[in-house]
């Protein structure tokens, strides 16, 4: 697909030289708990972990945007100049922009990269993504986010060829425009080639996760806000070795691994991908089935970096993903973590605010083993008392009981090993025909 070099590409990943970008952020009053300042800081850890190097920021007080450059057009005049005199190669806004707006504002700007929130993160997706559904996924949200851009590219091109004493038309209309119908059908039709190619992994996918159903395994989800530390989590509880960066979106595929509570229950502990502040919906749809593991988990972990200032504005960020994927009734424990980093005043006042949440730190292991308690006692709410008689003939169905139930009393008769157990639905169901008493759920 032909496009101007300077413009957003699909898996730019590999730099030679780290662009040094320019900032901009629009005030609109939000009310949130985010302040332009708070989004600017992120963003220049977005940027950083793209690979570029801040040297300058811009903000702008706007009731709305300008239907044609975002910003005022003497605004866009100030990041030329500091762009000039920082010797900028990229500027970023922390919002998105329309297909014109930033065809407009490179004609501003011209001879600049100009990326919006989304583009910036789709970057890091790319550069992040690397199982083969990971890449899928992030290839099919850029290629959407690029095929409205395609015209707007187009006539970026033809301009730069003006600019070096090329004809205007050329590019922009005849050929170009045969050139632009062109690319526009081979985008359809590799959208569509990535939406097949994710069905078939995503049903091997809904595979794996109907056997772990079946197997009546208790499914917990970490979930959280980006380098909240999950992952750091996940590797203190079941040694799962995940990479673990001070870096935003450093693991992006959901891993999960086995873990056994001090009861002797087995569950499986799944990580995935951190949620972010104006999370681009195009992500949250090209990470459909990876979030699956979210809405069907049993129990989610809400973990919350409890030494970040922003923490509640966080939470509120999180849930309002989990709602857009339909994970908000999902159980939920809140979990602050990195308590290690505060102070004991910070903490008495955190649990004070928060008192049915956990706090602990996966780096020093502080509270992990109240972590697991209250896993064990959610993994037993919704649990049914079972009782059976198992003929010798079915000792798998004892082994069953006691890899996936908690053996209330196990004694063997003639008839075979009686058996009293609490366990999930999805494991009593399979002792179906030898139930000689279903009791009420237990409600711990």
């Amino acid at each position: 697909m032909s496009t101007n070099p300077k413009r957003f590409v699909p898996h730019e990943v590999t730099r030679e030289v780290a662009d040094r970008a320019v900032l901009v952020g629009v005030d609109r009053g939000r009310s949130d708990g985010w302040s332009v300042s708070d989004d600017l800081e992120e963003l220049g850890r977005l940027a950083d972990t793209a690979g570029a190097v801040v040297v300058g920021t811009v903000t702008q007080r706007l009731d709305r945007p300008n239907p044609r450059t975002f910003i005022g057009k003497g605004k866009a005049e100030e990041i030329a100049d500091l762009v000039r005199e920082s010797d900028a190669t990229l500027v970023v806004f922390d919002d998105d922009l329309s297909p014109s707006q930033q065809s407009n504002i490179e004609t501003l700007i011209p001879e600049i990269k100009v990326l919006d929130r989304t583009a910036l993160i789709l970057d890091i997706f790319a550069l992040h993504a690397k199982s083969r559904e990971g890449r899928l996924q992030v290839e099919l949200a850029q290629m959407e986010y690029l095929l409205p851009r395609l015209r707007g590219l187009w006539r970026h091109f033809g301009q730069a060829a003006a600019a070096s004493g090329g004809s205007l038309g050329i590019g922009t209309r005849g050929p170009g425009e045969t050139q632009l119908e062109t690319d526009r059908r081979l985008a359809r039709q590799r959208i569509q080639d990535l939406r097949r190619e994710l069905q078939h992994v995503a049903s091997n996918r809904d595979t794996q996760r109907r056997e772990r159903a079946r197997s009546g395994v208790f499914r917990v989800a970490l979930v959280g806000y980006t380098n909240a530390g999950k992952s750091t989590l996940l590797n203190a509880l079941t040694d799962a070795g995940v990479l673990v960066e001070d870096r935003l979106f450093a693991t992006l595929d959901a891993t999960t691994r086995r873990l056994e509570l001090p009861e002797g229950r087995e569950i499986t502990l799944t990580d995935t991908v951190g949620f972010i502040n104006k999370l681009p919906h195009g992500l949250v749809e090209a990470f459909k089935s990876t979030l699956d593991e979210v809405r069907e988990a049993e129990l989610l972990l809400h973990v919350v970096d409890a030494s970040h200032s922003l923490a509640r504005a966080q939470i509120a960020a999180v849930n309002e993903v989990l709602g857009e994927i339909q994970a908000a009734d999902r159980p939920q424990v809140l979990v602050f973590n990195k308590c290690d980093l505060i102070s004991n005043d910070e903490l008495d006042r955190m649990r004070a605010a928060s008192p049915n949440a956990l706090f602990v730190s996966g780096a020093t292991g502080q509270g992990l083993e109240g972590l697991l308690d209250r896993i064990a006692v959610e993994a037993s709410r919704a649990e049914e008392t079972v009782e059976v008689l198992v003929p010798y003939t079915r000792g798998e169905l004892v082994r069953l009981a006691h890899e996936r139930a908690r053996i209330i009393t196990e004694e063997h008769t003639a008839e075979g090993t009686h058996l009293i157990f609490t366990a999930s639905p999805g494991v009593a169901a399979q002792f179906a025909g030898l139930v000689v008493l279903k009791a009420d759920v237990i409600d711990d």
